[in-house]
Order: structure tokens, then C-alpha cells, then sequence
């Protein structure tokens, strides 16, 4: 009996039972079950089905089990858990690549998408400890002054939201696909049901098995279910989420969803594109440009054997350089051995499915049909590595020429494997509209050394894309390329992409929470937020530099000792430092100046001073001082005045793996008439005892 993929749901393994299994590769027959078949042998390895689950319990389950397991971690822990959890499933990177071969990927290949993926969970990780905070409210944005006086004011805070998010996941990246969004989905406190696609479910059950057994993650945070999960749409609702990729026409549906229609269930798509690159008209044969552009252009028809949401559909280059490019592509993908993805000198696999097969072929007569030329590849070529891999899922390298660029189907038809078409542009102008002519895409690339020419261009296409490659000789070395989304970039795009966003670090965070304003006086924000507000009460008394983060509370203060600058200050710090300039030397010059009444203190000799002022000297729980943040200095110091400076805890942040964290301090500088000179933060590191 061939085995049927289990789902992991409400705490448990579920394995329906064999009834009702489909044959044919991908076929149903009496029941839900799917047949998933190598796609170099087309043997068959096992069926999928969502039969007899129960929809409700999985909600239930998220909700009741996970939400409140999850949330009662602050970011930093959760950030902590997605390092180990990172380090667990890269000791197991291997048995994935294994698995991953017959989803008809070289090594090369799942390189992407295994260790891709896991390399998310580090990015994450890193996102949780460096840029939130060791609690659960995230602070959006400053504070805002909605009153005269002061008593009233109000920020955004974001919070963790009290749903689930159901990944709904494409077959090209099982691995990379569920762990870019797995991540920050787990930063921001929602349990996750990921649902993969059949083709390449197993991959992705093997990688959550492992999440599971690792033990690292709280009880009902993660569900898999492998089939179909029509079911579950009918238990979503206000607090929860569906991030979908695939297919543009399979969001369309989605979005029409009553959850989403009705009921208010969050929904982020990223789909198909038509994703360009182009040649800048500079960049003739013989340049490093040239050479750039073409060794893109193979790279994204042939890794995953061009099944790439990111991948160059349309190739738009300078009418002048057309046949070069052609000859140029032809020649290169010629290197392009398909085969086994088993076999270390196999270049180019096979697609996912022999449907898969299908459906890009007759994508590719589709655009031939409509006026463009086969250069190299489509369907005789295709068909003759049939003949050699019987059972395969192969699909030649194709190259098509479209004489008429502006016909619909190259820019309206996708043929989701390793097909690009070649179009031509006269002008910049009409280079920017075919570029746009695609209706939003998730990436374009343009390949220039001439900045006039690339700054025009990109400004103008820019609103049409999610993402902009600018390659050239410069960056080529250390670049990435045209189809790698980055967990520090945002992956998304307008229009037919789908309109959503996904990673772009704490961007990525942001979207499964929920912002909030809040309107309070000070103190009571104060209490809320987490973060001192000014007007909020101050707490005198001990120096606040002497107390280790378990003694310091937020709002404890120092109010200094009044300073006097004098005009000897002023000369000696012109001359000790070397920055004379006019408004510190020349009492005539600063005074012609509107800014200043005549010779004023060097703004850091005001800062070096409130320094003098407000620390303890003594060894103790500070550690260091690194940094200052939001400086700005108010009012001119003329020679005379005296300074005082009032030092408040503005926010505490223990570090979850050290002996000692962080306090930002709120550092506020006045004269003598009680006018602020100088406003900024300090950062300090502090010893947790």
C-alpha cells in the first residue's frame, strides 16, 4: 500500500485512511487523495488527502492551545527559539536534499530553498533581538503631543493578534516558501497552519516533522495539513490571516473567500509575474554588462528549472543588440545539461509534474501562436528529452522571440518553467512601458553602467515592481542576483504580483500584528507602552547609573548640578579639538549669523558636559556607553549660561542570552531660563545584577 502523507493537527499525527486514492499523477478518484509521482521517473511515491480532518479542531486548536503558548513569550524568546530551531533542522539539511531530488531539483537548486529557508529563521531570529523589544508590545513610530500642556498624548503600539495565519504555499519552494513566512509569523505571536501543495508536500512534511521533534516550539504554535483545506475557510475569521503564493487567477479566488468578504480574515497574496530584465542600451557585446545580462538570464531559466515566482519571463533588450543576445542565450543554455538532478553534472532537472510539463508547453504555443518565433527549445525539443527520460517531467530550455513586442501573450501568458521571450526596445520610454506593461511584478532587473540611464529608468518603472535589481561590474562580485528575495527586502509586488508584501525584516513582522493608537496622559502611556514619556513622572533619589537592571525601574531619574559655560570652554575645546569654526571663534562672523546671538558652545561641548554632569564614576552595574540616538541641539549656549541636564530610564531591555541589557536613557539639556539646549537618548549596557 502506498503511503498517504499524514497532517500534524490539534497536537497530533493524522493518517486518513487508503480508501479513494487516485492513480494518475495528480488525479482524484473517489475521494480527496492525490497521487504524487518522482518527476525524473514518474514512479509513484505516495498519495495526499485531507480526509477526515476535522477543520474546527484546528482552529480551536491555534486559538486555544497556541495563541496563548506563544504569546506569553516576549520577541527575544521567541527570536532565541528560531536560532536554536535554525541550527536543529540544518543538522538534518541533508536527508531534505535527498528528499528533494524528486521534486526534480539539483543540489544547486535545493541549496535555495533548503538552506535558503533555514537561513530565514537566523535573519528572523536576528530581527527579534536586535529591533523589538524583550516584551510583547512593539512600539511603532514617537509619541505624539495631542494637547497644549502636554497631559494628553498618544502612539502606535502593535500587538500580537489573537488568530491564526494559514500559509497556502506554492510547490517550488516547499522548504523556503513555509519557513520565510514561518518565521515572521512566530515573531509576531500567531500560530501557524501551513498547508503545502501536493506536489512537493513531502519535503515540506519531512522539515516540519523535524520543527516538531525538535521540542523547541510551544504546544499548538504549528499545524500541517497536506491536502485540501477548503474546510478550514469556513472557521477563519477577524483575528486571523491566509498568506497565499501561487498563481495570480488562485488569489483572485481566494480574496473572493466569504472569511475575506465578510468575515474580515487578512489576506496577503504573492503571485505569478511576468518579471523583466533588461539590457541597458550601453551595455553592447563585449562589455562586462553584456555578459552580466545573459548569464542572468540562464541562471533564472535554468535554476528550479525556471519554476520561480521571481523568474525572467520577458528579456528586454536594445533592438540593436537583439541577435547578439540571441545567439548569446542560445549558446550559453546549450551548457545547460538536463538530467538526473541526482547526478552532479545535471544542470537543468525536470519540472515538478508531467501536468506541470503540460501546462508550460502549451503556454509556449500559446506565445508562438500569437506571433513569436521559437529561437531555441519548445515543444520538439522538449519532446526529444522525453524520449531520453522516459516518465520525466522535462521541459527543453526556451528562448522566443517576440518580432512584435507589444503583443498581449508575452506579457499576459507565463510559462512557469525554463522559458523566457526576448523583446526589443528602441527608446528608454519604451523600454519603462513594456517593462510596465507586465501589470506589477515581483522583481526586475536592469543591467547598466550608466547611472543617467539607470536612475531615469528605475524611477519610472519602480512603481510597477516590487523589487529592482541594478547589476553592473560594480556589485556583480558580491550581488545576489535577479531572483533571490532577501529576509531584509521586502518580497512582493503590485498589481497581477498581488499586491501583498512578505519579508523585508520587521516589515514582515509587522503585517501579521495589529496597530493600535493609544491616547493617554503620560504616565498612564507610560505604563502601556513600556517606554518612558516625557511628562510622565521621574523618580529621584539613588543615582540611577548604580542600579543593575534588577533594581532600575523606568522612570527613575537624575536632575544635575547646574554648569557655567565660559568663553575659555569655548577657545579651549576650539583648540583641543579642531573645530574652530566661525560660530565658536569669530564674535563678529557669529553674529551676522540669523542662528546665533554671537560666539555660541559647540553643540558636543554641551554634550560632553551634560556627560560630566549625569555620570557616576565609581565602577558598577554600567557597563558601557554605546551610543546616542535622536540628537538635536535646541537652543545656542552663548558664554555665560549655565547648564543642567535631567537623566530618566526611558527603556529597560534585558538581553535573553547575556549577563546584562540594555537602558536607553532620556537625556534633556536646559539653561538657566529653563529652555531645552539639547535633546537626544543615551544607550548604555547594564548588568542584570
Amino acid at each position: 500500500m502506498t503511503e498517504i502523507l499524514g497532517s500534524f493537527v490539534a497536537g497530533s499525527w493524522h493518517t486518513p485512511t487508503p480508501e479513494g486514492r487516485g492513480e494518475a499523477a495528480g488525479a482524484t478518484a473517489g475521494g480527496s487523495a492525490r497521487a504524487v509521482r518522482d518527476s525524473v521517473t514518474g514512479e509513484l511515491l505516495h498519495h495526499v488527502s485531507s480526509e477526515g480532518l476535522d477543520f474546527g479542531a484546528v482552529a480551536d486548536h491555534a486559538r486555544s492551545v497556541g495563541v496563548p503558548a506563544l504569546q506569553e513569550l516576549t520577541f527575544h524568546q521567541r527570536g532565541v527559539i528560531l536560532k536554536q530551531l535554525g541550527a536543529h533542522l540544518m543538522e538534518w539539511a541533508a536527508n531534505y536534499h535527498e528528499i528533494s531530488f524528486s521534486t526534480g531539483t539539483t543540489k544547486r537548486d535545493a541549496f535555495v530553498d533548503i538552506e535558503g529557508g533555514i537561513g530565514t529563521l537566523f535573519t528572523y531570529s536576528g530581527v527579534a533581538r536586535r529591533q523589538m523589544p524583550n516584551s510583547t508590545i512593539h512600539l511603532d513610530g514617537g509619541v505624539e503631543r495631542l494637547s497644549k500642556g502636554g497631559s494628553f498624548v498618544g502612539r502606535h503600539i502593535l500587538t500580537s493578534r489573537q488568530g491564526l495565519a494559514l500559509q497556502i504555499n506554492a510547490f517550488n519552494f516547499p522548504v523556503w516558501g513555509m519557513l520565510e513566512k514561518f518565521a515572521p509569523m512566530f515573531v509576531a505571536g500567531v500560530p501557524v497552519v501551513v498547508k503545502p501543495a501536493t506536489a512537493s508536500a513531502h519535503l515540506t512534511r519531512a522539515v516540519v516533522a523535524d520543527m516538531i521533534d525538535s521540542g523547541l516550539l510551544p504546544d499548538g504554535c504549528l499545524q500541517l495539513i497536506c491536502g485540501d483545506v477548503t474546510g478550514l475557510f469556513d472557521h477563519l475569521a477577524e483575528q486571523d490571516a491566509i498568506a497565499f503564493t501561487g498563481s495570480a487567477a488562485t488569489a483572485r479566488r481566494l480574496a473572493d473567500l466569504d472569511c475575506v468578504k465578510e468575515r474580515g480574515t487578512r489576506f496577503f497574496a504573492e503571485a505569478d509575474s511576468l518579471n523583466f530584465s533588461l539590457l541597458g542600451s550601453d551595455a553592447a557585446p563585449g562589455t562586462e554588462e553584456f555578459d552580466l545580462f545573459v548569464s542572468g538570464v540562464v541562471a533564472e531559466m535554468t535554476v528550479k528549472a525556471g519554476q520561480k515566482c521571481t523568474a525572467i519571463r520577458r528579456t528586454i533588450v536594445p533592438e540593436q543588440h537583439a541577435e547578439a543576445v540571441a545567439e548569446a542565450l542560445t549558446a550559453k543554455l546549450a551548457e545547460a545539461t538536463a538530467g538526473d538532478p541526482r547526478e552532479k553534472s545535471t544542470r537543468l532537472g525536470p519540472v515538478i509534474s508531467t501536468d506541470q510539463r503540460g501546462d508550460v508547453l502549451d503556454a509556449v504555443d500559446e506565445i508562438v501562436a500569437a506571433g513569436a518565433r521559437v529561437i531555441t527549445g519548445g515543444r520538439e525539443a522538449s519532446d526529444a528529452l522525453a524520449d531520453r527520460f522516459p516518465g520525466g517531467a522535462f521541459v527543453a530550455p526556451t528562448v522566443l522571440r517576440a518580432e512584435d513586442p507589444w503583443i498581449d501573450a508575452v506579457h499576459d501568458v507565463e510559462a512557469f518553467g525554463p522559458v523566457t521571450s526576448l523583446i526589443t526596445y528602441s527608446s528608454l520610454d519604451e523600454a519603462v512601458r513594456l517593462a510596465a506593461r507586465g501589470r506589477g511584478s515581483l522583481v526586475g532587473s536592469v543591467v547598466t553602467h550608466d547611472p543617467a540611464f539607470a536612475t531615469e529608468f528605475v524611477r519610472k518603472v519602480a512603481p510597477w515592481h516590487g523589487r529592482i535589481l541594478v547589476l553592473d561590474r560594480d556589485d556583480a562580485k558580491e550581488s545576489t542576483g535577479h531572483g533571490s528575495p532577501l529576509p531584509t527586502l521586502v518580497h512582493g509586488g503590485p498589481g497581477r504580483a498581488g499586491g501583498g508584501e512578505e519579508l523585508g525584516g520587521l516589515r514582515g513582522v509587522e503585517h501579521f500584528m495589529q496597530r493600535t493608537a493609544i491616547q493617554a496622559s503620560p504616565d498612564m502611556l507610560t505604563a502601556i507602552s513600556g517606554e518612558w514619556v516625557q511628562g510622565a513622572e521621574r523618580h529621584l533619589g539613588e543615582h540611577p547609573f548604580t542600579k543593575s537592571l534588577a533594581d532600575l525601574r523606568i522612570g527613575d531619574a537624575l536632575e544635575s548640578e547646574w554648569r557655567t559655560v565660559t568663553l575659555e570652554d569655548i577657545e579651549h575645546f576650539a583648540e583641543f579639538t579642531g573645530d574652530t569654526f566661525y560660530a565658536h571663534t569669530d564674535e563678529e562672523a557669529a553674529a551676522a549669523n540669523p542662528f546665533f546671538p554671537g560666539r555660541v558652545a559647540h553643540g558636543y561641548l554641551i554634550v560632553s558636559f551634560a556627560a560630566g554632569l549625569f555620570v557616576q564614576p565609581d565602577p558598577g552595574p554600567v557597563l558601557a556607553n554605546y551610543g546616542l540616538e535622536g540628537l538635536r541641539f535646541v537652543t545656542p549656549v552663548s558664554p555665560g549660561d549655565k547648564l543642567k541636564v535631567t537623566l530618566t530610564a526611558k527603556r529597560i531591555t534585558p538581553r535573553e542570552t547575556d549577563e546584562y541589557g540594555e537602558v536607553r536613557w532620556d537625556a534633556e539639556v536646559v539653561n538657566q531660563d529653563s529652555e531645552p539646549v539639547a535633546n537626544y537618548d543615551v544607550l548604555t549596557l547594564v548588568a542584570k545584577e
